[in-house]
């Protein structure tokens, strides 16, 4: 598989996903051909792209395993007949194998003959209570992926995370040694959390692994009654905001130029500096 080496233009799709799959797989269907239309090599979609729906008895109707899923492949054939790369930041499927009977938060990546060349499983559930009253328990529908997934595209190797991995360094740190050019994170991101932590999170994350990331995300109100942050962006390795989508749905573009990552990397190589922490620097001290 071959990978551009040069500036690469990618589209992102900022979506207010509802309780129709149909409609959400004819929305991301519409955003791949004007994606290839305008130019882009690879259309990023967010979390939850095919379904978001927090009436999990509702939802249970529309959910099936990947290779029976029709939203999938919907996506897959517009990538294909656009001649274009796809990341659908994720789908609601049933976890083969689990016998709580559980679904996967899974994210595709979809090369322009429309096959899937890598899936990830959402690492780290949402099992929180906001201060606003919102209570959120992901992993009790949600079976935990258990495994770092990197792919080469259009963009370098491109390393896979969702929404809440955000919050964890560490994964960041293994995709950062794994020498990922770009890691993509696509969110379903709430408002209470996203107006303090969104854009410092993701600019963090770009610093400590050198790394592109790029943040598709849900916006708005949905028709399960949730509000979503918005605010789609692409950061590069220094920790600039190339591209930030407010609050309004659509697509947006921005370019990925690789040679801004040998740059930056020779100024701050923290990824050939890392070194592990003893056990001895992490014991408490005593008095």
């Amino acid at each position: 598989m071959t990978t551009a080496s040069g500036p690469v233009r990618i589209a992102l799709l900022q979506m207010t996903s509802g309780i129709d799959p149909g409609a959400n797989a004819a929305t991301m269907a519409d955003a791949v051909a004007q994606a290839a239309g305008e130019g882009a090599a690879m259309l990023f979609t967010p979390e939850m792209a095919g379904l978001l729906d927090r009436d999990r008895k509702r939802a249970r109707d529309h959910i099936v395993s990947e290779a029976d899923s029709p939203t999938l492949a919907t996506v897959r054939d517009a990538a294909a007949r656009a001649g274009i790369w796809l990341h659908v930041g994720s789908l609601p499927v049933l976890a083969d194998g689990d016998n709580a009977g559980r679904f996967a938060n899974r994210s595709f990546v979809i090369d322009p003959g429309g096959a899937i060349v890598a899936r990830y499983d959402k690492i780290h559930m949402f099992d929180v209570d906001l201060a606003t009253g919102e209570s959120w328990r992901e992993s009790a529908a949600y079976r935990p992926g258990e495994q770092v997934v990197t792919v080469e595209c259009p963009v370098g190797k491109l390393g896979l995370a969702i929404c809440y991995d955000l919050r964890f360094p560490a994964l960041f740190s293994e995709l950062g040694d794994r020498g990922c050019d770009a890691i993509t994170i696509p969110a379903a991101f709430t408002v209470p959390t996203g107006i303090p932590h969104w854009h410092v999170l993701q600019r963090a994350r770009a610093i400590e692994a050198s790394a592109f990331v790029i943040s598709p995300a849900q916006v708005g109100r949905h028709a399960d009654g949730r509000d979503t942050y918005g605010h789609s962006l692409v950061v590069d390795p220094w920790g600039e905001v190339l591209l930030d989508m407010g609050t309004e749905p659509g697509l947006g573009f921005a370019t990925i130029d690789r040679s801004r990552l040998a740059d930056v990397r020779r100024q701050v190589p923290s990824l050939v500096n890392r070194r592990p922490i003893p056990r001895s620097a992490m014991a408490r001290s005593g008095a």
